[in-house]
């Protein structure tokens, strides 16, 4: 899914906002991921790069001395442990399979380099045979051995009892939870895993993976620091990683995606607006500035008075009573869908005969034209801008460019960033930007 370049980035990223350990890939796959496994290994041995660096592969000899041979902080070798996968995938016995565990650890702890060791589908396995499993790699030399909820079916009270049970009959095995998302519990069994005894949680940036993918960082991470009083990251990072990954895979999250999302810190409904003005813990349960967000309130036919008049008073407005209770019947009558600062601003116009929208302080403002890559499909690049941070709008049009997209930001320097991720989206050919000097409200005279 990622290119070379984006490989190396996400990783620096991913180690300059905490993140312990960054797994970086199977180098056995493509040429391409092999030489970012490279490249990050270097910025691992420059300083660069803080986090452990473990690399993937399968249990096959020329696999496991391909990934030892990168010099990474750990191999992570994986091999299915549950019946199903014995008998279907490796069509091997219990012995077998404990035999070649075994083997593949010893093989690369021979390298000199650390290894963790996944028991892949390790939740629909036989919880005895788990644990012999657990003891085997333990004994070959795996410092880690990850359970791998491979299909997504654990509970957290199952959950918490299977990694109770092994740390208890295995003294001293540090253990990983691989949590997968298929029934939405992966943030609630990883939770769990770590209440039976797992010392690392397997997430991903917005919980991209296999089929519903697994356990979100975003998600994780603010939810272990509202119950457990911990920040395992700079929380505060976090938008900033989700539009890098959104740009870098075309997969942008759903706004209503835990943390993150757009709306998760959008009130809506009258008494709720009311109650976070009142005080935010109201509808709240994290405020928003810990995760790097901002509050807002969705402007439409539930508002009440004092959103609309909370909205104004941030654009630095003020009107009498009087206008504000014409504005929230007119926001109710018109029943729009979401009202924008500008559509706000256009309504009060209209009541008062005064013009507004030329007096608010937008800070930069600027259009961003985008040519495309003639191979590339303009939409994808649509998607993927649409995801960068303070893009607020983006269209896709005819004439010599094809996409223009609106910037807003607080200085120079933040505008400058927003436009080199912009040119760092895949199949942006090139790119022109200019400057919005002056916005005057539609309803100005062009002349005097």
């Amino acid at each position: 899914m990622f290119s070379e370049e984006w490989r190396v980035r996400i990783a620096k990223a991913l180690s300059d906002i905490g993140v312990g350990m960054v797994e970086v890939g199977d180098p056995n796959v493509a040429p391409d991921i092999k030489s970012a496994i490279k490249k990050i290994v270097g910025l691992k041995k420059q300083g660069e790069i803080k986090s452990d660096i473990v690399v993937h592969s399968r249990a096959v000899k020329q696999d496991l001395e391909t990934a030892a041979s990168l010099e990474p902080d750990r191999v992570a070798v994986f091999y299915g442990v549950s019946d199903i996968h014995l008998k279907y995938k490796h069509k091997k016995s219990r012995e077998e399979a404990l035999q070649i565990i075994a083997e593949m650890v010893s093989l690369v702890k021979s390298h000199g380099v650390s290894v963790r060791f996944t028991a892949e589908d390790a939740s629909r396995a036989d919880l005895d045979y788990l644990v012999e499993v657990v003891k085997t790699a333990y004994q070959a030399g795996a410092d880690r051995v990850s359970i791998a909820d491979t299909v997504g079916v654990f509970t957290p009270d199952r959950a918490r009892e299977v990694f109770a049970k092994i740390k208890a009959a295995v003294p001293g095995v540090k253990l990983d939870i691989h949590a997968h998302n298929d029934f939405g519990m992966a943030v609630a069994n990883s939770l769990a895993a770590v209440e039976g005894g797992a010392d690392v949680v397997h997430t991903t940036v917005n919980g991209l993976g296999e089929r519903a993918g697994i356990t979100p960082l975003q998600a994780f991470a603010a939810a272990y620091y509202y119950h457990k009083g911990v920040k395992l990251i700079k929380l505060e990072k976090l938008p900033e990683i989700t539009a890098m990954v959104e740009a870098a895979s075309g997969i942008t999250i759903m706004p209503t995606f835990p943390i993150v999302g757009e709306n998760v810190f959008t009130h809506k409904a009258g008494v709720h607006q009311a109650g976070v003005i009142a005080n935010p813990e109201t509808y709240e349960p994290i405020p928003p500035e810990v995760v790097g967000r901002t509050r807002d309130f969705s402007l439409d036919k539930y508002s009440g008075r004092r959103a609309i008049q909370y909205r104004l008073e941030r654009m630095g407005i003020s009107v009498p009573p009087e206008v504000v209770d014409k504005l929230v019947e007119e926001v109710k009558r018109i029943n729009a869908r979401r009202l924008r600062d500008d559509d706000l601003l256009e309504i009060l116009e209209k009541i008062t005969n005064t013009a507004y929208r030329a007096r608010v302080n937008r800070h930069i403002e600027a259009y961003v034209w985008l040519k495309v890559a003639n191979n590339v499909y303009t939409t994808s690049v649509a998607r993927r801008v649409a995801a960068i941070k303070n893009v607020v709008s983006v269209a896709e049009v005819t004439g010599d460019y094809d996409i223009i997209v609106k910037v807003v930001a607080e200085n120079t320097e933040e505008l400058n960033q927003v436009i080199e991720s912009i040119r760092e989206v895949k199949g942006v050919h090139s790119t022109l930007t200019s400057l919005v000097l002056k916005e005057l409200p539609t309803n100005a005279p062009l002349s005097q």
